[in-house]
């Protein structure tokens, strides 16, 4: 709603907010009616889908990340010409293919669990239906289903997009240190701390829930981590990603006509002339 807040780095929070919307709807929902209804049921079908768009919206997560690692990259590492590699058309390929590689990607595995549909027991011992559980539960042999997911799930979206992430960040953390005054660096590193914190929290929990030996995995635990993905993260984002934010602060003070600091709005408006000015320049 507010235009000063339209540029690649919102854009890809808001493609954020709604990952961690969806994510919390689906798993959510289908626990608070079984406490409310005491209905602990659900279809084959119906739990195939609910771990098909709980991995994609994981992965979704893991790409969008890493693209804004790549924005951040740009806009600290080459700020002059951010406005014209992160423009609107580059942003919108990039969320566009992390929906539709996020999906595809896990398409396979939704195959393999549909055509093993042979349980030993039909409980699973978890608060909604993710692929751990339900695989232990498997009568048939799930080498394939394993060997794909440790690709898949620990090659590209593991180890290629923390790669992504770690050499974009490598880059700024170079260019942060060669700022000669205090004042920009601690600027520049804010700019970054709050993505950083959530790669951290995210690549964190994901690792310790998915990609630890067999013999160290306990359902206990992955209930533990699990809750924390689905319920904690959502909830940290916005506090971590707007709360912490001036821009998003002043934004809500502009939308419900609250006063604000004459030093800030002077600032502003030095802003707004020099995007101005440097559109201007870009166009000559």
């Amino acid at each position: 709603m507010d235009h000063h807040l339209h540029t690649p780095m919102y854009f890809f929070l808001a493609n954020l907010s709604i990952m961690d919307i969806s994510c919390s709807t689906i798993t959510l929902h289908k626990i608070l009616v079984s406490f409310i209804s005491g209905d602990k049921t659900v279809s084959i079908t119906g739990c195939l889908i609910q771990i098909f768009m709980f991995l994609s919206m994981a992965c979704n997560e893991l790409m969008i990340l890493t693209a804004m690692s790549y924005d951040r990259y740009v806009a600290i590492c080459d700020p002059l010409h951010y406005p014209l590699v992160m423009n609107p058309m580059v942003c919108t390929i990039l969320a566009v293919v992390c929906w539709v590689l996020s999906f595809s990607e896990n398409i396979p595995t939704f195959m393999e669990l549909y055509r093993s549909a042979c349980y030993k027991s039909n409980v699973i011992n978890h608060f909604f239906c993710d692929v751990v559980p339900v695989r232990k539960l498997s009568c048939s042999d799930t080498f394939n289903l394993e060997l794909y997911m440790i690709v898949v799930g620990s090659f590209i979206d593991g180890f290629i997009l923390f790669l992504l992430t770690f050499i974009s960040y490598v880059y700024i953390i170079l260019t942060i240190l060669k700022i000669r005054t205090s004042i920009g660096r601690r600027k520049a590193f804010y700019t970054c701390s709050s993505h950083l914190t959530v790669v951290i929290l995210l690549y964190t929990t994901l690792v310790l829930q998915y990609l630890r030996p067999q013999s160290m995995v306990s359902l206990n635990s992955n209930k533990l981590f699990s809750l924390f993905n689905t319920i904690a993260v959502p909830i940290l984002n916005p506090l971590i990603y707007s709360l912490r934010n001036k821009d998003v602060k002043a934004s809500l003070k502009r939308m419900f006509k609250l006063p604000r600091n004459k030093n800030q709005e002077e600032l502003e408006k030095e802003n707004i002339r020099f995007i101005t000015w440097y559109k201007s320049v870009m166009q000559q």
